[in-house]
């Protein structure tokens, strides 16, 4: 059975930076796309970056492109999600999910895996 399990959420003051990490169970982690996504209240769930099976390609929303780093670690069945700069409108649920099917991946749909969740709140 797949599991993924974030932490490092927490809270931030605007400007400061967070690690989130994801950790997979399952024998089959390095060959699964990778990626985040997050939800504000009163929102729907939106992508924020994805990292392809082999860490070679990254693609990141728009809003956080300079400021968020996705990558992985295939030994340790973990990814991660560096945050530097942080905004109050970072604010909101953190979740990682899992693709077996490495395409369209800024789609919530690409991905049969999610963990839990784990919150990040900005203060201005």
């Amino acid at each position: 059975q797949v599991q993924l399990v974030e932490s490092g959420g927490g809270l931030v003051q605007a400007g400061g930076s967070l690690r989130l990490s994801c950790a997979a169970s399952g024998r089959t982690f390095s060959s699964w796309a990778m990626g985040w996504f997050r939800q504000a209240p009163g929102k729907e769930r939106e992508f924020v970056a994805f990292i392809t099976a082999n860490g070679g390609t990254t693609y990141y929303t728009s809003g956080v492109k300079g400021r968020f780093t996705i990558s992985r670690d295939n030994v340790k069945n973990t990814v991660y999600l560096q945050m530097t700069s942080l905004k109050p409108e970072d604010t909101a649920v953190y979740y990682c999910g899992g693709s077996t099917r490495q395409r369209r991946l800024a789609l919530r749909d690409a991905y049969d895996y999610w963990g839990q969740g784990t919150q990040v709140t900005v203060s201005s």
